[in-house]
């Protein structure tokens, strides 16, 4: 690629393929490789049993994991040629930020069992990239650390109810405080669902006092905690207050739809009318229901198959999702490629969460495993953008797919 004879633009993440292909004139190449599966595999690898089982685990036998990635595959991207992409423009405004590109980085709990920088890795790169980055309530940093690596980067975070209400209220104003200004509330985890692996190896790393650091540095759980008797100073108390951390928020006490109105009017109070989204949404009355409550937005998700097996693949109830007039919505759950992406962008989401890609990238090379993946992500939609004829992400829709009944010849990686 001759970037001289290209009109300038910012960001231009094609340029990230050039400078990996110079790397063989240093006699050098890439650490590892992006493929999915390839990065998977060297994952596996890398990481702990434990941190393998957690960011690979699914529930029950996977079917609904495998069921995100057959909807992916079975819409076709139609390329539109002679199309003069050369000053094409990756990126979008979501919730008020202009961001360098529709993809954000989904909110994943527990990073320290990945890497021992956890969270603070993915929101580094995160405001490196200028794309969003959500923390979980599961998260393994401190908020405020998390916020102070991130930057001037737009923040989310993602918000596991507490059956604690003043915990629940202390968890939203530290987020607001720290600089996250949109709230998205998850709804399809009350408690985590069976999955055999994990069980099987009784693999729940709180549970082993690890992973408490949002609730160790909350002066509403670190109050509760005292009241129970234990000391965070003392060693041996760990993992009863990882426990009960992890008990406050996956609860297994289901809320319902009369929780979101006090929920969204205490959030838009605490953050002067900021963004409030539900996530796990994959029914279409759900979606209206959101929207009547007074939502500004969904994530259409099933968690990436970890929460019901059996259940629809989140791409095919997409395109069924049809609010995208009344409110914003962010897709998640399967997403591996650069044409994923396309793809979910095209049936009408504003924008994609990546969860598995970076944390698999995590815990090969921690930060610089992160950047690789992610830059390798942006990089690989650019260039698809370019190829598919395409210059805005305005311009994304369904005219650009096909959809192909059945899975005939899938085979290999998904």
């Amino acid at each position: 690629m001759d970037t001289t004879i290209q009109p300038p633009r910012e960001p231009n993440y094609a340029t990230y393929q050039k400078e990996l292909f110079l790397l063989s004139q240093k006699g050098s190449h890439p650490d590892f490789s992006t493929r999915p599966d390839k990065l998977e595999e060297l994952a596996k690898e890398t990481l702990s049993k434990g941190g393998w089982l957690y960011a690979s685990c699914n529930a029950g036998i996977g079917w609904t994991d495998r069921a995100n990635r057959e909807a992916f595959y079975r819409w076709r991207i139609i390329p539109r040629m002679l199309v003069d992409t050369t000053a094409r423009d990756t990126t979008t405004e979501l919730f008020g930020h202009k961001i360098n590109a529709p993809i954000a980085f989904a909110p994943i709990g527990i990073n320290k069992i990945y890497h021992p920088l956890g969270e603070l890795n993915a929101a580094k790169v995160a405001s490196e990239l200028n794309i969003p980055y959500c923390l979980s309530t599961a998260g393994s940093q401190p908020i405020e650390d998390v916020a102070r690596v991130n930057g001037d980067g737009p923040r989310f975070f993602q918000l596991y109810c507490p059956h604690d209400e003043e915990l629940e209220d202390s968890l939203l104003q530290r987020a607001w405080d720290s600089g996250f200004d949109v709230c998205i509330m998850t709804l399809d985890t009350w408690q985590l669902a069976w999955r055999h692996e994990d069980i099987a190896n009784s693999n729940y790393a709180f549970y082993r006092g690890i992973g408490a650091e949002i609730g160790l540095t909350d002066p509403v759980f670190k109050e509760r905690i005292k009241e129970a008797g234990l000391n965070p100073e003392n060693q041996e108390d760990m993992q009863k207050i990882g426990e009960k951390w992890i008990d406050n928020v996956w609860h297994g006490k289901a809320h319902t739809w009369e929780k979101i109105p006090k929920l969204i009017q205490k959030w838009k109070k605490i953050s002067n009318g900021r963004p409030f989204l539900l996530k796990g949404i994959q029914h279409p009355d759900d979606a209206r229901k959101a929207v009547e409550l007074g939502c500004d937005g969904i994530v259409v998700s099933n968690h990436a198959g970890r929460q019901v097996d059996g259940a629809v693949g989140s791409l095919e109830v997409l395109p069924e999702v049809t609010v995208g007039d009344k409110c914003t919505i962010l897709f998640d759950s399967g997403i591996r490629t650069a044409a994923d992406v396309f793809k979910a962008l095209a049936l009408g989401a504003k924008a994609v969460l990546v969860g598995r890609l970076y944390v698999f990238g995590m815990g090969i090379a921690g930060e610089a495993g992160v950047r690789h993946v992610m830059k390798s992500l942006l990089a690989e939609f650019d260039i698809l953008m370019n190829c598919a004829g395409v210059n805005r992400i305005q311009d994304i829709n369904k005219s650009h797919l096909r959809y192909v009944e059945g899975i005939g010849g899938l085979s290999g990686t998904l």
